[in-house]
């Protein structure tokens, strides 16, 4: 294999997919990999990371390589480090169903969009990173979200610290995922730690859940400037007996709402009250909000309950802009629905609206 290898950086090689198959799926990748110093574009599947601490030249390098993926591989943070250290011009990382615990510390002043599926990395800290654009994460591979063994859980810690061009991040999970910006931000005189540069956020929220609920201020708070909001609704593990959004008028406005917010797309409703209580509340508040799509989920129209009669205190609603535009639509989902990924989609303006509806109500 390692022949092979240096076969293909002899040829100067270009682009490289390089699976392993069949397994074991911990078969340690040849460190003759990074003698192919010609790649522009390296997708790496169902390998152990070589050892970079010791099986890898501190010498080594990928100077030319702009699109890395690692896909269902083993890593430790100490490789993913070496292989971002070891790319100068890497613009686009793309991370599937990594091993849990792993940590992402991001230095690079070339990177500009990460995508993360079926991934559960423990860490994602964005130290300095001045030309990224976009956080991408997918729980889910293929409409699939998996079961995790006892003991193990999916909650990370996502830091922004000095990325002036982020504009895109999500699926974000209020509850499992925990926001902290260590940038600040000089706003009317007051040191505020936000994000000011991000326009379209995803989020995923149980809307059963009130922990998860509660968490919901505190993002909208960290992007202010935000103008594109997707909301995915899903089932919650531990339902609350009641749910309660009041909490949502405790401290003062949120500005995004209040001033930014031009389009919301609220995908798989569950007729939940707390769903409602919800887009009630941007409707009422969002001054600039120029459309809003709701996308019922199919169990709505199974269960015989009025769909009308749920969606009323939206629809009767005193919306804050008049002449905002609501529009609904049927899921063409039958077993409900997770946020799909789309790495065609990725480079987009918007790579979260994938328009997987067309039946209007």
């Amino acid at each position: 294999m390692a022949r092979w290898l240096d076969a293909l950086a002899a040829k100067g090689v270009e682009e490289l997919i390089f699976v392993n198959r069949p397994q074991p799926m911990d078969l340690r990748l040849p460190s003759t990999l990074f003698s192919c110093a010609s790649l522009t574009r390296l997708y790496l599947g169902v390998w152990r990371l070589p050892d970079t601490a010791a099986a890898v030249s501190r010498h080594a390098t990928f100077p030319n390589l702009r699109e890395l993926g690692l896909c269902f591989s083993v890593m430790e943070d100490r490789d993913l480090a070496f292989l971002l250290e070891k790319s100068p011009v890497l613009e686009v990382l793309v991370i599937v169903g990594s091993n849990p615990g792993v940590r992402l510390r991001l230095v690079s002043h070339s990177l500009r969009r990460i995508q993360l599926v079926f991934t559960y990395l423990e860490d994602i800290n964005v130290v300095d990173a001045p030309l990224l654009e976009k956080i991408l994460h997918w729980s889910t591979f293929g409409g699939y979200r998996p079961n995790l063994r006892r003991g193990m859980t999916c909650r990370s810690t996502i830091s922004i610290g000095h990325a002036p061009n982020l504009r895109t991040i999500g699926y974000l999970e209020p509850g499992d995922n925990e926001i902290e910006v260590s940038n600040t931000a000089i706003v009317a005189g007051t040191k505020e730690r936000i994000v000011p540069s991000v326009q379209i956020l995803a989020i995923e929220l149980q809307f059963g859940s009130l922990s998860a609920l509660k968490k919901v201020p505190g993002y909208l708070r960290s992007f202010p400037n935000l103008e594109m909001l997707h909301v995915q609704s899903r089932t919650a593990k531990e339902p609350t007996r009641k749910v309660n959004l009041k909490f949502l008028q405790e401290g003062g406005p949120i500005k995004c709402v209040m001033q930014t917010m031009k389009k919301v797309f609220f995908y798989e409703f569950q007729g939940l009250k707390s769903e409602v209580a919800f887009l009630k509340f941007i409707a009422e508040r969002a001054q600039v909000l120029e459309k809003m799509v709701v996308v019922v989920a199919s169990k709505c129209f199974s269960s015989g309950d009025d769909l009308n009669a749920k969606l009323k205190p939206l629809t009767s609603a005193k919306w804050s802009r008049h002449d905002c535009e609501l529009h609904l639509f049927k899921s063409p989902l039958s077993g409900g629905g997770a946020p799909s990924s789309c790495h065609q989609l990725a480079s987009a303006f918007d790579p979260f609206d994938l328009i997987y509806y067309q039946e209007s109500l």
